[in-house]
């Protein structure tokens, strides 16, 4: 169970970006202050939590309605998984797992960014709304559902506090002490999105 929480943990951890949010927030909420920050913050998590936790309760009537199999999505979300893994290996900057330019340019204009683009798609993009259905549905026992759950939500609070931090965390490690950070958590998650590719092959029973 506790090898489950931190697979699970780990993905969300990665396809959330806790990594390199600290960084986007700083970005976005240069001219804020302190108490703006904490509430744009909290707002983003919130709604963040809110999308994710949705797509966990649902996420087996998503596949039933449009007739996707568990190991068609293992491989799709390996493969998802994967590209982001790639970008985060190399350091490019994609809408996977963050806002793309376009996205952090509209946020830049707007006074309240705790839905866009912190929400979604920075907190609740498409890496991590993928990785939270192929988690859940995947759970064989309840128990296994919950520990998913707690996984996602330890990450969101995790998210929460490198937003509140975001500029002494900026100072700190700066853009070197970040890069290795992230190039770090990509190297695993590359190896757990070839894992979920493997696993949905061989369930499908495609090669015999």
């Amino acid at each position: 169970m506790t090898a489950s929480f931190f697979v699970a943990f780990a993905t969300f951890f990665a396809t959330v970006g806790v990594a390199d949010i600290a960084f986007i927030f700083a970005g976005l909420t240069r001219n804020y202050s302190a108490q703006q920050r904490f509430a744009a913050a909290t707002r983003g998590v919130l709604v963040a939590t809110g999308i994710l936790l949705f797509f966990s309760f649902v996420g087996n009537l998503i596949l039933e309605v449009f007739g996707i199999t568990l190991p068609a999505l293992r491989v799709a979300g390996g493969i998802l998984l994967l590209l982001i893994a790639i970008d985060m290996v190399f350091a490019r900057h994609t809408g996977g797992t963050g806002t793309t330019t376009e996205e952090e340019a509209e946020g830049m204009t707007r006074e309240d960014i705790s839905v866009f683009p912190l929400a979604m798609p920075l907190l609740a993009g498409a890496g991590s709304i993928s990785a939270v259905i192929l988690f859940t549905t995947g759970a064989r026992t309840d128990v296994e559902f919950w520990i998913v759950v707690a996984a996602l939500l330890a990450t969101l609070f995790l998210a929460w506090l490198a937003l509140l931090v975001a500029i002494p965390i900026q100072r700190v490690l700066g853009l070197t002490g970040m890069s290795v950070v992230t190039r770090v958590v990509g190297i695993l998650l590359t190896a757990l999105a070839v894992q979920f590719v493997f696993d949905g092959v061989r369930e499908s029973g495609v090669l015999g």
